[in-house]
């Protein structure tokens, strides 16, 4: 199973925050958030860096379902 991590970086103020908590996932690119490859293995590090992404940034779906960032 993979999920698919978004950064929306129009929106992304460049804070780090997911790079810090999912490293494996996140890479900052001018400034800027993006997700590394097409897909993440799932992981609540993953989750953790939609929930706390101060720009609400991050999508996290799985089969077209979003489920992060989780209310």
């Amino acid at each position: 199973m993979t999920w698919r991590v978004t950064v929306d970086r129009g929106r992304c103020m460049g804070s780090g925050i997911c790079t810090a908590l999912a490293a494996r996932s996140f890479v900052l690119d001018d400034e800027r958030s993006r997700a590394v490859g097409d897909g993440s293995a799932p992981g609540e590090s993953v989750l953790d860096a939609a929930d706390s992404c101060p720009a609400g940034a991050i999508t996290v779906t799985e089969n077209g379902r979003v489920i992060g960032p989780r209310d």
